[in-house]
């Protein structure tokens, strides 16, 4: 889908002010109310904004562990994967799921609320999923930059 430069205007007020009404969308990008909401809805069919979401700080819910574990699998086994991430989807505890070339095949991001809580996460549930061969873990000292907008 092609872009233009409205519709980059449009999705740079949207990603600065993610709750701004349509009419006020519309000004910041200076375009008309009608036109911001055509031009949204084109974007929504055309797949470039695939939905709107709550942006929870799970931290201020009382989730102070965050681990990103990272899994080597068992190549040899064609279901390795597939057995992995359906095992894997079942954990509550895992917010994130990717998949990569090279070393590590796959990484789940992990939450929890204590490091008790991890331990159990972990003896419990992430030692149980299948085809595993070597895994490695990084827990978070510090985010320095969380930012998911697009540089449009």
């Amino acid at each position: 889908m092609q872009i233009d430069d409205t519709d980059r205007r449009i999705l740079r007020q949207m990603q600065a002010a993610p709750g701004l009404a349509t009419a006020e969308l519309a000004a910041r990008a200076g375009v008309t109310a009608a036109t911001c909401w055509r031009r949204i809805e084109r974007l929504r069919a055309g797949g470039v904004l695939r939905g709107e979401a709550a942006v929870i700080d799970w931290r201020k819910l009382g989730w102070e562990v965050e681990v990103s574990l990272r899994f080597t699998l068992d190549k040899t086994n064609p279901r390795a994967f597939d057995e992995f991430l359906a095992a894997a989807r079942l954990v509550p505890e895992v917010t994130e799921i990717q998949t990569f070339l090279g070393r590590t095949d796959v990484r789940l991001h992990v939450i929890a609320r204590d490091m008790a809580h991890y331990q159990e996460v972990y003896r419990a549930r992430i030692l149980a999923l299948p085809h595993v061969v070597d895994s490695d873990a990084l827990m978070l000292v510090s985010t320095i930059k969380d930012d998911g907008a697009l540089p449009l």
